[in-house]
């Protein structure tokens, strides 16, 4: 399906942001394929205190524009804890208080990250 479609001035349709045809883009797209860069995602971690231990609590990325499970693993590598993907509210949860190099790393990344919470 493309401009044109079936004449001989037939052309793909192209991604808006980076200008290949939709079957190459690797653009990261929300659920309605809208692309969805960082710049326009705002996650919020905080902390907070479980049985008198912290965890560190990740949301606000968008689950189909970003691979959260990837994110997941190199933070719990990264930073030397463990953690999980909360798939029915598109959390991430790592042991432990990360929250200011969580936020750094998603600046870095192009994410308005806020700290939330105290």
């Amino acid at each position: 399906m493309g401009l044109f479609d079936g004449t001989k001035l037939e052309r793909p349709v192209t991604c808006e942001r980076c200008g290949l045809a939709l079957a190459q883009c690797r653009c990261p797209r929300n659920a309605q394929g809208a692309v969805m860069p960082p710049s326009e995602q705002s996650p919020r971690v905080r902390r907070e205190k479980r049985n008198g231990k912290f965890v560190t609590v990740v949301t606000g990325l968008d689950p189909v524009a970003n691979d959260l499970g990837a994110m997941l693993k190199a933070w719990r590598s990264g930073m030397g804890t463990g953690g999980t993907l909360d798939k029915s509210s598109n959390t991430i949860e790592l042991q432990g208080d990360h929250r200011d190099r969580i936020v750094a790393e998603l600046v870095a990344k192009g994410f308005k990250a806020k700290p939330a919470g105290g």
